[in-house]
C-alpha cells in the first residue's frame, strides 16, 4: 500500500461528557494505513486518537470498537438509509489536551459534532511521552504502541499518592515490582530513599539483593542477611493475646488487660527516656515480662486453701507449693489438687477459670517457630521488663541502614498469625513516623515507599483485622506525613474497596480472572473501567498503567529484572532423585513435633 500523510479517520458524533462516539470514515482505504513509513492500526482498543480544536489538541484513548460503541439514541431512531450496523463505530474517552508542544492531564473544553478526529502518530507520542519532569522522573520500560519511546512514570506522585500492581500468577507482576523498586534504588540522586518491602514468600531477596537489606526468620548471615525479630511488646494488647488460641470472657480479658497496663507503668520507669505515666495504656509500645505475666496468671489460677476456724468463724489460709516454678524458663509451679467434696484444700474462688487458655500461651511461647516474636533476641525483657535494645533500635535497622531498600521477609511466620503481625509491622512504621512527624527522621522530611506484596493474603475485604485496619488509614491520611502504599496482588477482588478507591494509580498486567478484572474496572481512574477487555490479551510483562503518576493512560513493555524472582518452593524435580532417606529419622521428626522446636 503507497505512504500517506492524510490522518483523518472519522468525525465525533456523539459527546457524553469525556465520552465521545465516532463513526469512522468510509473513505479510509486500510484499517492499517502507513504514514511516514510507519505502519498504524485504526480503532484498535487501547490506541489513541487526536482531535484539533483551534490552538490545541485533545487526546483520547479507544475504549470500545464496532456495534456496541454506536450511541444508543442513534440505534433507536435510525432508519435503514442510515446504514449504522455497516459503518464502524469507535468510543474514545478524553484524558488530555496539548497546547502548542505542552501536554496536560484532563481537558477544560470539549468538541462538537462533527468534529475530526486524527490518528496520534510518532510524533505526536514523542511530543506527549517527552514532557517529564527529569527530577522525579522513574524509567521502567517501553511504550508498547512504539518501543523506541521510553515509559517513564512520576516518583511523586507513585508514591504519595499511593498505587496498586495487579496481575494473575505469571503475569510478569513480581518482575514489574522490582522493576520499579530498582529504578528508585539505583538513582544515586535519591541517596535517602526508604522503601520498606513486605515480602511473605521471599521471592525479592535474591532480585533485589544489591539495593536491599533482607530480614527474615532463620537467616543465612553468609548470605548477608539479618535476623527479624518483632518484639511481642509492640503489638497492641487485642493483637497479642489474639495470637494465642483459645478465648477469653470479657472480664477475664479486662483483668488481664490491667495486669499488662500495670506492668508496662513499672517497666516504663526503667526506659532511658521515660514517657508521661499519664500516655500509657495496655497498647503502649513498652517493655513487660510476658513469661512472668503467664506465671503469676498460673500461680494464681491453681491456688488452693484450707478453710480455718478462727472463733466463730472460718478463714482461708493459702496452701504452700508443693514446688515452686520458674517464669524464666515457663516452669509452673505446683500446687495440691482441691479436695472433692468441697473439703480442704478449697479451690480458689477468685480464679477466672483460664488455665486452658494459660496452657496455650505456654506452648506458643515454647515454640519455636513464635521464637521471631516471643524471643527476639536483645529485644527480649527480663522479668523486671528491662530488654537491652528498645524499639528505636529496631526502627533505625529497619529504616535507617546503608541500603535503600528494607526487605521483611515473613515466609516463616506461621500463617496463622500473618494477619496480626503484617499489621504490626505496617502499624508501628506508620506510628512512629506520625508521631515524628517533624523530626529528620520522620515521614514529612524523609518520606517512605511501603510495599505490600500478596496484599490479599492479609488486606481482605470486610475483615476488621489490624492490617486492614492500619492499611485504609494511610490510604486516607498517609499522604500527608510522608507514607506511601504500593499494594501487589494477584486478587483484587480480595482487597477492601476502600483502600482500592484512594489509589493514584494502577498497574494492571494479564488478568484472567473475571471476578478480578471487574474488581479492577470499577476503580479504574479516568473512566476508563472499558479497558478491563484487554486485561486476559497483555503479553507477559506487559501492564496499563493508569492514574496520576503517568502523562497519559499507557500500554507498557516493563524491562526485565537481572536476577529473576524465584519461588521459596521446594524443586520437586531435583528432590524426587535423590534416594529415600533413613525410615528412623521419623523418630527425630515426631520428637521435634512434640518439642516444638526445629532443632
Amino acid at each position: 500500500m503507497s505512504s500517506q500523510t492524510y490522518t483523518t479517520i472519522g468525525h465525533v458524533k456523539s459527546v457524553n461528557g469525556s465520552r465521545l462516539s465516532i463513526k469512522l470514515s468510509d473513505d479510509i482505504k486500510s484499517s492499517i494505513p502507513i504514514i511516514d513509513g510507519v505502519v498504524y492500526r485504526v480503532g484498535q482498543i487501547g490506541s489513541f486518537v487526536r482531535i484539533p480544536l483551534g490552538y490545541a489538541n485533545l487526546y483520547g484513548i479507544v475504549t470500545q470498537a464496532g456495534a456496541e460503541a454506536i450511541p444508543e439514541k442513534l440505534i433507536g431512531i435510525s432508519s435503514a438509509s442510515d446504514n449504522l450496523m455497516s459503518s464502524r463505530w469507535i468510543t474514545v474517552v478524553l484524558v488530555g489536551e496539548r497546547i502548542r508542544d505542552r501536554f496536560e492531564r484532563g481537558v477544560i473544553q470539549y468538541p462538537t459534532p462533527e468534529d475530526e478526529v486524527h490518528l496520534v502518530t510518532i510524533d505526536d507520542l514523542k511530543i506527549i511521552y517527552s514532557q517529564i519532569n527529569k527530577d522525579s522522573s522513574l524509567t521502567v520500560g517501553q511504550i508498547s504502541a512504539s518501543e523506541s519511546l521510553p515509559a517513564h512514570i512520576d516518583l511523586d506522585k507513585f508514591t504519595s499518592r499511593h498505587c496498586a500492581i495487579v496481575g494473575s500468577t505469571g503475569s510478569g507482576k513480581s518482575n514489574t515490582v522490582s522493576i520499579i523498586l530498582e529504578a528508585i534504588a539505583s538513582n544515586k540522586k535519591f541517596k535517602s530513599s526508604r522503601i520498606l518491602l513486605i515480602d511473605p514468600h521471599g521471592e525479592y531477596n535474591e532480585t533485589l539483593r544489591t539495593y536491599s537489606k533482607v530480614y527474615r526468620i532463620g537467616a543465612d548471615t553468609k548470605n548477608d542477611e539479618n535476623e527479624l525479630s518483632i518484639p511481642f511488646w509492640a503489638l497492641p494488647f487485642n493483637e497479642l493475646f489474639s495470637i494465642f488460641p483459645g478465648a477469653l470472657k470479657e472480664s477475664a480479658l479486662e483483668s488481664i488487660r490491667a495486669m499488662v497496663y500495670e506492668r508496662k507503668v513499672e517497666a516504663a520507669k526503667l526506659l532511658d527516656k521515660k514517657p508521661l505515666e499519664q500516655s500509657i495504656s495496655a497498647d503502649s509500645p513498652i517493655p513487660f515480662s510476658l513469661n512472668k505475666l503467664w506465671f503469676e496468671l498460673d500461680d494464681f489460677e491453681k491456688q488452693v486453701f484450707n478453710k480455718e476456724k478462727v472463733g466463730s468463724d472460718f478463714e482461708l489460709k493459702l496452701v504452700d507449693r508443693i514446688e515452686n516454678g520458674d517464669p524464666s524458663n515457663l516452669k509452673p509451679s505446683k500446687h495440691h489438687p482441691p479436695a472433692p467434696g468441697g473439703g480442704n484444700p478449697n479451690i480458689n474462688k477468685g480464679a477466672m477459670g483460664i488455665l486452658s487458655y494459660l496452657n496455650g500461651i505456654r506452648n506458643r511461647l515454647m515454640d519455636d517457630r513464635y521464637n521471631f516474636l516471643f524471643n527476639p533476641g536483645a529485644y527480649k525483657p527480663n522479668l523486671t521488663g528491662k530488654a537491652t535494645k528498645d524499639l528505636h533500635l529496631l526502627l533505625a535497622e529497619w529504616l535507617n541502614h546503608d541500603k535503600p531498600i528494607t526487605i521483611l521477609d515473613l515466609s516463616g511466620v506461621p500463617s496463622e498469625i500473618m494477619s496480626s503481625i503484617s499489621g504490626t509491622i505496617i502499624k508501628i512504621i506508620y506510628d512512629s513516623l506520625f508521631w515524628g512527624q517533624e523530626l529528620n527522621v520522620g515521614g514529612r522530611k524523609q518520606p517512605i515507599l511501603l510495599a505490600l506484596e500478596e496484599a490479599h493474603s492479609y488486606l481482605k475485604a470486610g475483615e476488621n483485622s489490624i492490617s486492614s485496619r492500619i492499611v485504609q488509614t494511610i490510604a486516607k491520611e498517609g499522604r500527608k506525613y510522608g507514607v506511601g502504599l504500593l499494594l501487589i496482588t494477584q486478587r483484587p477482588s480480595e482487597l477492601d474497596e476502600t483502600v482500592l478507591s484512594q489509589l493514584g494509580s494502577l498497574i494492571a498486567l494479564r488478568m484472567t480472572n473475571s471476578k478480578d478484572r471487574g474488581h479492577v474496572g470499577s476503580v479504574m481512574p479516568d473512566d476508563l473501567n472499558d479497558l478491563v477487555s484487554l486485561l486476559p490479551s497483555l503479553r507477559t510483562g506487559e501492564g496499563l498503567i493508569m492514574g496520576e503518576s503517568v502523562k497519559i493512560p499507557s500500554r507498557v513493555r516493563f524491562d526485565k529484572i537481572a536476577y529473576a524472582p524465584k519461588s521459596s518452593d521446594p524443586l520437586i524435580s531435583e528432590q524426587w532423585i535423590l534416594d529415600k532417606p533413613d525410615s528412623k529419622e521419623y523418630e527425630d521428626l515426631i520428637l521435634r513435633w512434640r518439642n516444638r522446636k526445629f532443632k
